[in-house]
């Protein structure tokens, strides 16, 4: 299963929409959101994508009523306070926002931990788990959207960044 990796959107509606049209050419199936959304209207092209999307809130999601609110008007778009673990198949994952917000035991008992709130597109290890920052799919600090893509049955992770002169800023 290919799971499409995503965090600090920051309300870039082009952005977010491009990142999304990339997962689908790429056959995603489900998508991960690391956190800040920060404005509920930064949903709609999740909604539009109409794949199944887990997400947890970041430090800039003020409005996290209206943000849930927005997701509900999706079958099964789901957003939590960070850090949420959840299981796909036989693969427990923990999302959080912060990296620093969880303990080592607690991302020890997961097969992967995705994080953003640096962001820097990164993945490491811990002993069995992989550790993966997608990135800012904003591109507001780095100059280019990015995001990642993950096969869980083989860890492969495939990092994707939008690179163009309409993302410089």
């Amino acid at each position: 299963m290919r799971i499409g990796l995503i965090s600090d959107t920051h309300d870039r509606v082009p952005a977010i929409s491009a990142l999304l049209r990339e997962f689908q050419a790429r056959g995603v199936e489900m998508l991960l959101h690391a956190g800040d959304y920060c404005s509920p209207f930064a949903l709609q092209p999740f909604l539009d994508y109409a794949a199944p999307m887990v997400g947890v809130f970041g430090r800039n999601d003020g409005d996290r009523e209206g943000l849930r609110a927005t997701a509900a008007q999706a079958l099964a778009c789901e957003l939590f306070e960070a850090p949420h673990s959840t299981q796909i198949n036989e693969h427990k994952i923990l999302l959080v926002h912060d990296l620093a917000d969880v303990s080592e035991r607690s991302m020890a008992s997961h097969t992967l931990v995705v994080h953003g709130h640096e962001h820097k597109q990164e993945m490491k290890t811990r002993g069995e788990t992989l550790i993966v920052n997608p990135g800012e799919a904003c591109g507001w600090v780095y100059g280019a959207p990015c995001a990642a893509i993950i096969d869980l049955d083989s860890k492969h992770v495939e990092f994707v960044k939008l690179d163009g002169p309409e993302w410089k800023h």
